[in-house]
């Protein structure tokens, strides 16, 4: 009869120290969301892919990486001044978003194994320094599609 009774204090005590966090914690965790997502049809060997992914949590995250089997590789780019560099990982504040849009921060897929079209999807696996990876659908819009919302 002791043994359980000392095993359930021992799991109490585990789930309680469990909710607490260290000053370094941010107080809870990331809520991600990922929502808005198209890419323009390719017109050459390389595409570009947009979507907002929002933090409903407390705690910041990051997106340090990106792939799809649609392509060889998949960068993740940021625009400073008008001009394009790929960027190691880029931030999803704590209640906030990150707003990859055309003119702005983006997905490179590049070495496409296929030229996806208007109407087609393309999964991707977005990964992130705190949260689980999430995989997205992501539409082919045809070259010109321009957002109305979202973006």
């Amino acid at each position: 009869m002791r043994r359980p009774a000392v095993a359930a204090l021992v799991a109490a005590g585990a789930l309680a120290l469990a909710g607490c966090g260290g000053s370094d914690s941010g107080g809870g965790e990331a809520a991600l969301s990922v929502g808005s997502a198209y890419m323009p049809q390719p017109v050459s060997d390389m595409a570009a892919g947009f979507l907002t992914i929002s933090n409903d949590g407390d705690t910041a995250d990051r997106l340090t990486s990106v792939s799809s089997d649609a392509a060889g590789q998949v960068t993740v780019h940021r625009t400073v001044d008008g001009a394009m560099q790929e960027a190691e990982s880029l931030d999803i504040p704590a209640h906030g978003s990150l707003v990859l849009e055309s003119g702005g921060n983006h997905l490179m897929f590049e070495q496409l194994k296929r030229k996806p079209e208007e109407g087609q999807k393309v999964s991707v696996e977005l990964t992130f320094d705190r949260s689980d990876p999430v995989t997205v659908e992501i539409p082919v819009k045809s070259a010109t599609y321009s957002p109305k919302t979202g973006h």
